[in-house]
């Protein structure tokens, strides 16, 4: 039940997005028991983004929220693979993006909660 929302500085092709869909739903199973099979994705582009005072680059905020805990040797190799992702995908420098965990403890869907 994790998800996955994006919101980068720069426009993005359909295609592009599809792609970091793709390659986001493989990261994901960086968290032990997490698939693509049950990750949401929203991936915003054109935001007005201000990082150090400054639009002097692209940048890009990535919120992850997951039901349930995992560590935090887990979440450095995700956010790791977040960063590779956006740089390699849209140019976006790694000391550009931050990334925010949220382990949720309580979670619903199809009309209950897990």
């Amino acid at each position: 039940m994790p998800f996955i929302q994006s919101k980068v500085s720069v426009s993005l092709t359909d295609t592009q997005k599809d792609n970091i869909k793709s390659k986001l739903g493989k990261a994901i199973s960086l968290i032990p028991g997490k698939s693509e099979q049950w990750l949401m994705v929203e991936i915003k582009d054109n935001c007005c983004l201000y990082f150090q005072g400054n639009q002097d680059a692209p940048t890009a905020f990535v919120e992850v929220k997951i039901f349930g805990k995992t560590s935090s040797q887990v979440y450095d190799s995700l956010t790791n693979e977040i960063c590779n992702i956006l740089n390699s995908e849209l140019s976006i420098p790694k000391n550009r993006i931050y990334v925010k965990y949220e382990e949720v403890a309580n979670w619903g869907w199809n009309g209950g909660n897990f």
